[in-house]
């Protein structure tokens, strides 16, 4: 078996900066910025930025992001597995990954930034209500990497929604001229949508998680009857599974804003439960009322 070429790796500013200067002339710049432990999902995002820039150079970042992490949650033991994301990194052609120490992403660490990125009210609502300071964090440094990397286009997949619309406004409102790409969220063939933290689930605890996927399905089938019977078909599967601690479940117009009473077109449905100690998010898009098939999943 022949490995795959690895990508160049650098883990300073200054060797990122250095890298892109000589690769520019290739072409237009796309990037996806990480956490790490990659899996299926990842490597679509990258697949995805390299038919979008063609011979250009494809960014990787690997960067626990502090930030973004609140009191008691799952910091100390995000999974950290650099030697196995550059194989996968290298088998979708990936130019270079920047995997940088904390202190050159945040020079004063451990002090916070004095200047961050207020996210709007937006990141007060679902997973910013369960998570205080999440989105602030989350955009601060994703504001810092499209300063460093300043690529043509960045994709995100779409498991992580709201994070997802807020990095657009963002984009849009700070005037950052780069092109934001919504990827399909890749799925395990029993339907659970793939994440790095997928591995901390037992074998029970992923039968559990199933009902998830379950229960968004579920809501498409009931969209055409409007939004309250797609939420009332989810909850009840919901209601039925056992080991999932329900966090919400919202069924919200595309851009997360409220729904008219009667609405009718396109809408999003979006659930966060905890099963076992691990904290799942997903969802799904919906056509509310009679328009035929469920929309498709994938968002540029």
């Amino acid at each position: 078996m022949t490995l795959p070429d690895l990508p160049t790796l650098v883990d300073t500013r200054a060797e990122l900066a250095a890298y892109l200067e000589a690769a520019r002339g290739r072409g237009r710049v796309g990037f996806v910025p990480t956490m790490g432990a990659l899996h299926e999902g990842h490597a679509s995002l990258m697949r995805t930025a390299r038919d979008r820039v063609g011979r250009g150079p494809v960014v990787v970042s690997i960067f626990v992001n502090p930030l973004q992490f609140g009191a008691g949650e799952d910091l100390d033991r995000y999974p950290r597995t650099l030697d196995a994301d550059l194989e996968v990194c290298g088998r979708e052609g990936v130019d270079v990954v920047f995997a940088p120490a904390v202190t050159e992403v945040y020079p004063s660490w451990p002090a916070q930034p004095q200047v961050t990125v207020a996210p709007g009210p937006l990141a007060d609502v679902l997973e910013g209500r369960t998570r205080p300071g999440h989105f602030a964090g989350v955009l601060t440094v994703v504001a810092k990497l499209f300063g460093l990397v300043r690529p043509d286009v960045a994709v995100f997949g779409q498991k992580d929604y709201q994070q997802l619309a807020l990095i657009r406004q963002m984009t849009a409102d700070l005037c950052l001229g780069v092109e934001v790409v919504g990827a399909e969220t890749c799925r395990d063939p029993d339907g659970l949508a793939l994440s790095s933290r997928n591995r901390y689930l037992s074998a029970d605890e992923r039968a559990s998680a199933l009902a998830l996927s379950r229960a968004l399905c579920a809501a498409q089938g009931a969209a055409a009857d409007g939004s309250e019977a797609a939420r009332a078909a989810a909850v009840a599967v919901l209601a039925e599974a056992s080991g999932v601690d329900l966090d919400y479940l919202a069924v919200t117009a595309p851009d997360l804003g409220d729904l008219a009473p009667g609405a009718t077109g396109e809408a999003r449905v979006l659930v966060a439960a905890r099963v076992g100690t691990t904290r799942l998010i997903d969802n799904l898009p919906l056509t509310l009322g009679p328009s035929g098939s469920a929309p498709s999943g994938e968002d540029h």
